[in-house]
């Protein structure tokens, strides 16, 4: 089944295009501006490339896959009625959840990779400092936004429904997580709002591992509460037809 979902995915010539197009050209455009990849004292004596733009190009893929992409797979499916079929078949529809996501992770993985590898060759971006909490932070918060995902497909009755109930948490998601406006740039209360949503943590925790310092706690905690409480609302509303 995982399969077959990765061939369907790969098919759909919009879906890998959009999420692979989209953070290269931040990187690269971002990166090609004079003074992004000079050391600078705002942040920390790096480049705002990698520690601002590397790590928004990388929560971007994971909420592009999760928030959009995803749910509207899985509301499809219910509207053609092929959980339905599954429901009475041999197979556990929860198998099919499963290739799901396993196939959107492993996207984002790649294209993560793809990303840091084609801003550390093409433009001298400095990798992650703390590697080891950078991975965390991509793991709690690809978590984070794929259980959004599932609460917003739990709900959706049609794909078209999913996507636009998608595009109404991405969009906002973006506006107060840091990036269409630097963190440092919003007021101190959208700065708090910023830490505890689940794509603002991501980024926030994500920078903070790219300059090589620890995630903060309330990143962390904020990424796995959101995880716990979307997860046990989509079990709970989720229905197969």
């Amino acid at each position: 089944m995982t399969a077959v979902e990765a061939k369907l995915f790969l098919r759909d010539p919009g879906a890998p295009a959009t999420v692979i197009g989209i953070p290269l050209a931040l990187i690269l455009v971002f990166g090609l501006i004079p003074g992004t990849k000079d050391p600078s004292a705002q942040f920390g004596g790096q480049s705002p490339l990698s520690t601002l733009i590397a790590p928004m190009a990388v929560a971007i893929v994971i909420a592009m896959l999760a928030v959009t992409l995803f749910p509207a797979a899985l509301a499809g499916y219910r509207e053609k009625g092929v959980l339905k079929r599954l429901s009475a078949s041999p197979v556990p529809p929860a198998r099919l959840l499963a290739a799901q996501l396993i196939v959107n992770l492993v996207a984002a993985a790649v294209v993560i990779l793809l990303v840091v590898g084609v801003g550390r060759i093409a433009l001298g971006m400095a990798l992650p400092r703390n590697l080891g909490g950078f991975a965390l932070s991509v793991v709690l918060g690809a978590a984070a936004l794929f259980s959004v995902g599932l609460l917003v497909a739990a709900f959706a009755p049609t794909a078209r429904a999913a996507s636009g109930i998608g595009a109404l948490v991405f969009f906002p998601m973006l506006a107060l997580g840091g990036v269409w406006v630097p963190k440092e740039q919003l007021p101190v209360f959208l700065q708090h709002v910023a830490d505890v949503l689940p794509l603002g943590a991501t980024i926030n925790a994500l920078r903070e591992t790219a300059a090589g310092h620890a995630p903060e706690l309330l990143q962390l905690g904020s990424m796995a509460a959101v995880t716990v409480a979307c997860s046990v609302l989509a079990a709970r509303f989720f229905r197969w037809e």
